[in-house]
């Protein structure tokens, strides 16, 4: 390392701390630039880098050129030819909050005072950087960013990307132009990739025992890719473009390098250039003119980022103006007019200590991972991430004990991306699936010709099956009980003394009394680890009254559970049907039953063909419903909740009323003032519309509430008429013909439009 004045200066185990941090920084980048094959997450290694930033900054004379803090990217990959960029490539400044975000501002406006400028906002595509070279329209070279001055060519790979033009387009192709841009790998086709890995190392597996027998040497496993970023970097670097060509890689550009033959005076200008080119442009973008214009867009893609068709994990904010980016210019390594703001970390690593199993409403079997210590992702902190089914353990190749990359996408469970081969030590073991349920000693076993699930059969008696389904019962997706949650339906259907559950099934819920509820006693459980406490001074398991004090008497919470269960014997049809947990049958399935047949009666007593020509049915669930009605307990569980007052008619079902918004499809979006989310849509569906989750052609109204999203966007994209809380008002009062004059749009036949 090159020494600078003042080194001696620098207390020793400051210089052994930087040399140390600055050797680790080194590796982690080879592996991230160079070998594809991280062993840790973007956050930690930004966080090693701000420590070494921070030593560096209380100690100047550590900051030298060859510092880790001075250099983009990595080395060129050996094998493949080095390329000189005409135009360096830099890397960007992060912004990890608003603090350091709004200090970035604030340095641009000083340097442009009095001038009028624009920001810029774009998504940071989490992909492989590419610098393609067209010379008269030509694409002649394609390389990656290698450490910004020299990277590798990988031009026969990338001509294999569809979207990426051979030749520009047009008439005034530039004689000379090196266009950026990120080379990703889709989410969606992510999972299938290392699946279909995974499947060719388990035929390599069984190949390889066959080879032992017979003396031969074994082939070796191919390796699952870390995250869709190391997929697009590992499938541009195969040797053999027919591989790379077999990838379902695509390109988006954002920034051009040298250039000769055109001017551009604003970077988003150039954008709409390299679209008529015939290039990948993104389609996120947007120029705003104020600090809280980006904050918005920040905040908007923080909450749909998972919408997006690649991985992101920031924001990229840049001065519009391309005369003002030179004015402002740039260090060694980084612009001074863009800076990327980072989302917290959704991907970290963990020590995966254990495989349990947890038996669902219906009976399925699901792996679930336990870590050995709880790690914040996403913001919050995680100890368990599901694993779907005994054949997606395999296909991620995961062992216990190995180290996990570990994600949560906004509020969903968190899931194992895979592991970290190359932190394996030989101690890792592979995951049995269990033949029985743990929880009542049944045989697990599929339950029908194909299934990959495997699932408990005993849905009668099974505690996990019978709690399951109470806690769905009463919640938001279903009646929407207040007081008969997870902890609550647990209680009911598993309390210390199983002769005092007063529920042995979904048909015990209407008819509970105070008498049954006060003997109902639980285990005090510590709410970090889930284990039962110990009495202080018995050292025994801690047990307590449910529903009643110390003193025996009832808790206000149990008079709040039987008023709500008696107000909700009047919930709308769908939600019943719903709650019975019925397979295959969720929400959708459910309200579409309800507002074709709005009696309970007439659902129960149709055949398979009318159940399946419902929409949104179809024969699986048609089957499933008449299955589940074949059951003797299960019609025992209406007929008593038929005796204790639940109403399974649809109200005005008897006179078949009205329904003024039959055949319009409605779509509702963002916060309303008005109503609830699920309150809107079931304002819309007792009036005969049906409510979906995506915008399209044959949407007749989107309803729109504070943040709406990417869904009004697409409604606008597509001219569907889109209403406010006003004209939602008079969508549900007025009908659609009122509802398109609100609007100032001329009437139109909804069912003709609807076919």
């Amino acid at each position: 390392m090159a020494v600078v004045e003042g080194w001696e200066e620098i207390p020793a185990e400051v210089r052994k701390q930087h040399a140390e941090l600055a050797a680790e920084i080194e590796e982690h980048r080879a592996r991230y630039y160079e070998q594809d094959a991280p062993t840790i997450t973007d956050a930690d290694f930004d966080r090693l880098m701000r420590q070494l930033e921070a030593l560096e900054a209380e100690h100047p004379a550590l900051v030298t050129p060859d510092s880790p803090s001075q250099k983009v990217g990595g080395a060129a990959v050996e094998g493949f030819a080095k390329v000189e960029h005409r135009e360096r490539l830099l890397s960007l400044d992060n912004a990890m909050d608003d603090e350091e975000l709004a200090a970035w501002a604030e340095r641009v406006a000083g340097e442009l005072a009095g001038v009028e400028y624009h920001y810029l906002c774009e998504l940071k595509v989490d992909g492989l950087a590419v610098n393609l070279t067209y010379v008269d329209g030509e694409l002649v070279q394609a390389a990656t960013r290698g450490d910004g001055r020299v990277g590798e060519d990988i031009t026969a790979n990338v001509r294999t990307i569809a979207e990426i033009p051979h030749r520009l387009r047009g008439e005034n192709v530039p004689a000379l132009v090196e266009i950026r841009g990120e080379v990703y790998f889709p989410t969606g086709a992510f999972a299938e990739l290392n699946a279909s890995l995974a499947a060719e190392n388990e035929r390599r597996r069984a190949a390889n025992e066959e080879r032992a027998k017979e003396g031969r040497r074994p082939q070796a496993m191919v390796k699952l890719f870390a995250n869709p970023r190391n997929a697009a970097a590992g499938s541009l670097r195969q040797k053999d473009p027919l591989v790379t060509a077999s990838r379902p890689l695509h390109m988006v550009v954002h920034g051009i390098g040298a250039r000769s033959g055109f001017e551009i005076d604003c970077q988003s200008h150039a954008y709409r250039l390299l679209r008529d080119w015939g290039l990948p442009t993104a389609k996120h973008n947007r120029v705003v003119g104020t600090l809280e214009e980006v904050r918005a867009f920040i905040e908007q893609y923080g909450e749909q980022r998972h919408s997006v068709e690649h991985e992101i994990d920031g924001v990229v904010v840049k001065v519009d103006e391309i005369a003002l980016q030179g004015r402002l210019g740039a260090t060694s390594k980084s612009p001074r007019w863009a800076i990327a703001w980072k989302y917290p970390p959704e991907e970290v690593t963990g020590r995966l200590a254990s495989i349990m199993i947890g038996i669902g409403r219906t009976g399925r079997a699901t792996p679930f991972a336990v870590l050995a210590e709880p790690v914040k992702v996403a913001g919050s902190m995680v100890q368990y991430a599901t694993l779907h089914n005994q054949e997606v353990v395999k296909a991620k190749g995961v062992l216990l004990g190995d180290t996990i990359v570990l994600r949560k996408a906004g509020d969903v469970i968190p899931e194992i991306l895979g592991p970290v081969e190359d932190l394996r030590d030989g101690t890792e073991r592979e995951f049995v699936m269990p033949s029985h349920c743990h929880e009542c000693g049944t045989e697990l076993r599929p339950m029908a010709e194909g299934d990959i699930d495997l699932r408990c059969p005993n849905a009668q008696f099974c505690p996990a099956q019978v709690r399951e389904r109470i806690a769905y019962l009463g919640g938001r997706e279903s009646l929407d009980v207040d007081g008969l949650g997870y902890v609550a339906a647990t209680a009911l259907t598993q309390p210390l003394k199983p002769v005092d559950a007063p529920v042995k099934n979904e048909g015990d819920i209407f008819g509970l009394t105070e008498e049954q509820l006060l003997p109902i006693k639980v285990l005090v459980r510590d709410q970090k680890t889930g284990m039962p406490k110990l009495d202080d001074r018995t050292g025994q398991q801690k047990e307590v009254f449910f529903f009643a004090n110390t003193k025996g008497e009832p808790k206000k919470s149990l008079g709040l559970l039987l008023e709500n269960l008696d107000k909700v014997k009047d919930r709308p049809l769908w939600r019943f049907l719903n709650g019975l947990s019925i397979r295959h049958v969720g929400p959708v399935a459910a309200q579409a039953l309800a507002r074709e047949f709005r009696d309970l009666d007439r659902v129960f007593g149709a055949g398979e063909e009318e159940l399946a020509a419902v929409e949104g049915v179809g024969p699986t669930i048609a089957r499933a419903i008449r299955e589940w009605y074949a059951e003797e307990w299960h019609r025992e569980i209406l007929e008593k909740w038929r005796a204790a007052g639940v109403r399974f008619v649809e109200e005005g079902a008897e006179e078949q009323g009205e329904r003024p918004l039959e055949g319009l499809t409605v779509v509702v979006t963002g916060t309303l003032a008005g109503h609830t989310r699920d309150g809107a849509k079931e304002a819309l569906t007792s009036r005969g519309a049906k409510v979906t989750g995506s915008v399209s052609k044959k949407t007749h109204f989107v309803v729109v509430g504070d943040n709406p999203g990417s869904k009004y966007d697409k409604a606008v994209q597509l001219g569907v008429p889109v209403l406010d809380d006003a004209g939602f008002a008079v969508l549900l009062d007025q009908g659609a013909d009122a509802a398109r004059a609100f609007l100032g749009l001329p009437a139109e036949d909804h069912a003709e439009s609807a076919s």
